[in-house]
């Protein structure tokens, strides 16, 4: 996960609308079982829906009332506690 990354879809979220990436992550789900997809690929696309998902978690969080900086870094203890 990169939380640049994140940061910059949260931003996207903020001046769109959820349902773009909400889209985008079922494109990138669906890609995963295309015929003839390289495992580096899958690598690409399995971060892409990571950092994704990610980012849809924090803006959940930040709707709910948690200031930015807090959802990111509640959300990046949580991802690191689960890597542990």
């Amino acid at each position: 996960m990169r939380l640049p990354i994140i940061k910059h879809v949260i931003e996207f979220i903020d001046q769109n609308d959820e349902d773009w990436v909400v889209e985008t992550l079922e494109l990138l789900e669906h890609l995963t079982e295309a015929k003839g997809i390289k495992d580096e690929e899958l690598d690409v696309i399995g971060e892409l829906l990571s950092n994704l998902s990610g980012a849809l978690e924090v803006s959940q969080d930040i709707k709910s009332g948690t200031p930015q900086k807090e959802a990111l870094n509640g959300f990046m203890k949580r991802v690191m506690g689960s890597i542990d």
